[in-house]
């Protein structure tokens, strides 16, 4: 069974800048894709950033310009830097995995992580 483990967030100033990362563990042979999420009080869980194996990338529109996502395929793992953060900004961030593949054919599987708080506070 594969599993998530994120780490970073924390607590920001407007402004201000934050990095989580996220590793696949487990005999993994690929990850198609990997990203992360956020859900803020009250509201519905929403896509902040995902790349693929071969380097494509989506961002909602709320981070364009200001979050990056990147990938160490060979370590399965993914980060999110943030940058000029805002307070709707502030949620739990979800890592998410697509389509893992174990060395032992098994697979493909979709998998969480268990969310890291991310508070932009003054």
């Amino acid at each position: 069974q594969v599993q998530l483990v994120e780490s970073g967030g924390g607590l920001a100033q407007p402004g201000g800048s934050l990095n989580l990362s996220c590793t696949a563990s487990g005999n993994i042979r690929t990850v198609l894709g990997m990203g992360w999420y956020r859900q803020a009080p009250g509201k519905q869980r929403e896509m902040v950033a995902t790349k693929n194996l071969i380097g494509n990338t989506e961002y909602a529109e709320s981070v364009k310009g200001r979050f990056t996502v990147d990938r160490d395929n060979a370590k399965h793992t993914v980060f999110l830097h943030m940058s000029d953060l805002k307070f709707d900004d502030t949620a739990v961030y979800y890592c998410y995995a697509n389509r893992v593949m174990f060395t032992t054919g098994r697979g493909p599987f979709d998998t969480w992580g268990q969310g890291t708080q991310v508070t932009v506070s003054a």
